[in-house]
């Protein structure tokens, strides 16, 4: 905090900074000026928290001081100091909002009391300033989302959407008198990560640089308004009201200004002209359509135009308007045997063949759009989940649930991207049918060969009377199988494998000194302990007790 000491006497001055405790009031800054011309160039300057002042001077007087820091520095306070008892001064001091008016000789106590009470009043004011600042900010960062509020329920709520127009034009966001206008929704690409990375991974700052973008072609001169559409999932929307420029220059301008600050183009989904508001709604359904309805393998086309515009027929679009009123020339089944076929089989080379067939096919029409995508897409996703229900049975669903995972590793193409790629999707198809083919044959392959199960039935219930037939009938094999798995895997026969076991199990065991022998001999599934010494000492070479012995301390 700063403070000015004006006075034409330097004695006076002087004083006034050796009576202050400047240090008790936080000011670290004490300025001087000679008289009150000097003293307004230090306070446009340096703008003090409060000035200590004299009265009369040669040049520039304290009422004319007063006068000034009173109308062009009001955040100022002051204190007069004066050797005149004269109540016009007084008087003057009051009106212009002066802290005190101290009469000198100067007293140390009287003018420390005045100094805080201005640095107090002071405090309090700037404090006040600050939470008004910090208000006004908050309100100017929320006029964007009211706005984006106002405009998004021109199209969703079209009860009061008349009301919203108004407020809108109130706001100068639309002029008045607009009753026209087109819908244009600017489509972007959640999939696009380099994109989204380039921001943070925060979307929403992406989607403000875009409006932007838009806006700086929009208002000038005021042709109409981007915003962030809250109606659904996140989109950008355009109003333009400017019904006499050409639609497909603008938004060639505008996705110029996006590629030059971006490296990306956006696909535009472009209304008839309609009645603003009341058209709306309808003008957003038709937009939807024409970017679901886009053809994908015209990389070039950004400006897309609902069916029912002029300027879908002015621009000879007949032939995509007759592809786009049926979804796809062909369907998934036509693909379907050929991916059954390359899944059991798991060959790569099959497999590699099955998915190039699905992307022929999908494009044989010279019409991919993502609508078509979205639906071959389901249909694969379906077929995966029929195959391997009618393939593994009870254990499909934990089957499913593992591809499910691995689609979060593997996701499919973004199909409403800005760009296009047929490689892509024939990659998606080539893995998704590879992973596939890749659990059922697990899972069959263990279902083949139940050792695994009959191995874990074994340690977990050693202590039972377990026979090779009572296995063999549990798992629907036959004893034969099982034991020449069990010579196969493990080099030893069924029975030793048991008594392996419960050996094991009966050495932890002995580890406690209060289990009696009788009792580890049963609960290892011996019933006499004299034949359970008999195998311990044959397989560990020393006896149960020997074998305790050495434990302890």
């Amino acid at each position: 905090m700063k403070a000015l000491i004006v006075d034409d006497e330097a004695r006076v001055r002087k004083a006034v900074r050796l009576l202050v405790d400047w240090d008790a009031h936080q000011i670290d800054e004490v300025l001087e000026a000679g008289n009150g011309n000097e003293a307004i160039e230090i306070i446009r300057q340096a703008k003090p928290a409060l000035v200590i002042m004299d009265m009369m001077m040669e040049s520039g007087n304290g009422i004319e001081l007063m006068t000034w820091v009173n109308e062009f520095a009001g955040n100022t306070k002051f204190i007069v100091v004066s050797g005149h008892n004269d109540f016009e001064f007084v008087r003057q001091t009051v009106r212009h909002g002066g802290i005190d008016y101290i009469l000198k000789p100067i007293e140390a106590e009287a003018i420390n009391v005045a100094v805080a009470k201005a640095v107090a009043a002071w405090r309090s004011e700037e404090d006040d300033r600050s939470e008004r600042q910090k208000q006004s900010i908050q309100l100017n960062e929320f006029k964007p989302i009211y706005g984006e509020k106002l405009l998004s329920a021109l199209i969703d709520d079209p009860i009061n959407s008349d009301l919203s127009l108004r407020r809108l034009c109130s706001d100068g966001i639309i002029p008045e008198n607009i009753h026209s206008a087109r819908l244009i929704l600017v489509q972007t690409d959640a999939g696009n990560n380099p994109l989204i990375k380039r921001f943070g991974g925060d979307t929403e700052l992406m989607n403000y640089a875009i409006v932007n973008i838009c806006n700086e072609f929009l208002h000038s001169p005021h042709k109409g308004v981007a915003f962030r559409y809250w109606g659904g999932p996140p989109e950008i929307a355009i109003i333009l009201w400017d019904i006499q420029t050409s639609v497909v220059e603008l938004i060639g301008r505008i996705n110029h200004g996006i590629y030059s600050t971006l490296q990306v183009r956006m696909h535009f989904g472009i209304s008839s002209i309609g009645n603003l508001p009341k058209q709306l709604p309808y003008q957003r359904a038709e937009v939807a359509e024409a970017l679901q309805r886009r053809n994908l393998l015209i990389h070039e086309d950004y400006c897309h135009f609902s069916s029912s515009s002029e300027e879908f027929r002015d621009r000879k679009e007949i032939a995509k308007a007759e592809v786009r009123g049926n979804v796809s020339t062909t369907n998934f089944a036509d693909v379907k045997e050929d991916w059954k076929m390359a899944v059991i089989s798991g060959s790569p080379e099959i497999l590699s063949t099955a998915a190039q067939h699905w992307v022929d096919e999908l494009s044989r029409g010279g019409v991919v759009t993502p609508e078509i995508l979205n639906s071959w897409k389901n249909d694969a996703l379906l077929f995966r989940s029929q195959l391997v229900r009618e393939m593994l049975g009870p254990e499909a669903e934990g089957a499913l649930a593992e591809l499910e995972q691995a689609d979060q590793l593997h996701p499919a193409p973004y199909t409403n991207g800005y760009s296009f790629s047929l490689f892509a999707w024939r990659d998606w198809s080539y893995t998704l049918m590879q992973e596939l083919a890749e659990v059922i044959a697990l899972k069959q392959a263990k279902e083949r060969n139940p050792m695994h199960d009959i191995v874990k039935y074994i340690e977990l219930n050693y202590a039972s009377d377990l026979s090779l037939q009572e296995v063999a009938g549990k798992f629907f094999v036959s004893r034969e199988y099982i034991s020449r798995r069990f010579k196969q895997e493990y080099g030893i026969n069924f029975s030793d494998f048991i008594v392996n076991i419960r050996i094991d199990k009966a050495k932890l065991l002995l580890q406690n000194p209060r289990l009696k022998l009788t009792q580890i001999s049963e609960m290892v599934g011996f019933h006499d302990v004299k034949y359970f010494s008999k195998v311990f000492k044959k397989q560990v070479g020393s006896s149960p007790k020997d074998y305790r012995d050495t434990f302890k301390s």
